[in-house]
């Protein structure tokens, strides 16, 4: 028996608590400082901002990750302001929670960040009963990059139990480069990768080639994200290319979460593959108006206002 479904989706992935400083007037050089002219604190991590994105379009999300115990109150606190459910969540009794710095401009971003909590993550993914835990909702979302074959086994695993399962490992260069994810990624059922994580996979330049190259060693769907040149959609043989979503950027950090947020919104709500594209880019784009990935991530109202 399939088990009942409680939420939407659940983030499955890395947490962190960002420190995102903007506005430097240039990069330092070793033994230098420079100053920052804007700072915030957010909860931050890919499985944080996906979840809190979609929760933020109206949707039951839940999350499972790994924070300290000692400073993770401040991280649930946001999450759960967001209106994401953290039931899910387990704490470490003596590392503390993940923390990334992440230095950005209007166009790109560098992280400097201790993993923490985050590195236990793996182990409970092995737990047999995770997958229970995991299929209460109706599509999983994998932000992290376990050993490859513990994602085939874990997707297989939630098919039975009637969950649809995206993955985004983000830049996890042996991950990428290893030969046995591609029988893990065949099974997912969306992959999202960015351009640079696309490139390193294929060998190729040209997106449609990425896909190309994709689709021939049996992924059936792929979002591939371009930045601001927006996306390219490979789904079930088809391609589909939408433009980005016009906007100037503060911050960068965590865009590529809130893309995703935006598909995954659109693809259980039925709406076509194109369309799910387009609303994924808005939302990637009006992320980047305030810092950290989750504080301008649009309202259901705005999205609905940007779509026409």
């Amino acid at each position: 028996m399939k088990s009942e479904k409680e939420w939407d989706v659940i983030s499955v992935g890395d947490v962190f608590m960002d420190v995102v400083l903007s506005g430097l007037p240039a990069w330092p050089e070793p033994g230098q400082e420079v100053y920052a002219r804007l700072m915030r604190r957010e909860a931050g991590g890919a499985a944080t901002i996906t979840a809190c994105g979609l929760a933020k379009l109206g949707m039951k999300v839940g999350l499972f990750a790994v924070a300290g115990s000692e400073d993770g109150q401040w991280l649930v606190e946001r999450v759960n302001a967001c209106g994401v459910d953290t039931r899910s969540l387990r704490y470490h009794p003596s590392e503390a929670t993940g923390l990334t710095v992440s230095v950005s401009t209007p166009s790109d971003r560098s992280f400097f960040t201790y993993f923490g909590a985050n590195q236990t993550l793996p182990g409970l993914l092995g737990e047999a009963k995770v997958v229970g835990e995991l299929a209460r909702a109706r599509h999983v979302h994998l932000t992290c990059a376990p050993e490859p074959s513990l994602v085939l086994d874990l997707v297989r695993a939630l098919h039975a139990e009637g969950c649809r399962v995206s993955l985004d490992v983000g830049w996890k260069e042996s991950w990428l480069k290893d030969a046995r994810s591609w029988q893990a990624l065949s099974e997912v059922d969306l992959f999202f990768p960015n351009e640079h994580e696309a490139r390193l996979m294929t060998g190729s330049d040209r997106p449609e080639d990425m896909l190309r190259i994709l689709a021939k060693a049996g992924l059936r769907n792929v979002a591939l994200k371009l930045g601001a040149r927006g996306a390219v959609l490979l789904w079930d043989g088809e391609v589909f290319r939408s433009q980005p979503h016009p906007v100037e950027p503060l911050d960068t950090t965590g865009a590529g979460d809130c893309f995703d947020a935006g598909f995954i919104y659109g693809w259980l709500h039925g709406e076509p593959p194109e369309d799910c594209l387009r609303i994924a880019n808005i939302c990637g784009a009006l992320s980047t108006q305030s810092l950290g990935g989750i504080a301008s991530f649009p309202t259901l109202d705005q999205l609905k206002s940007a779509r026409r």
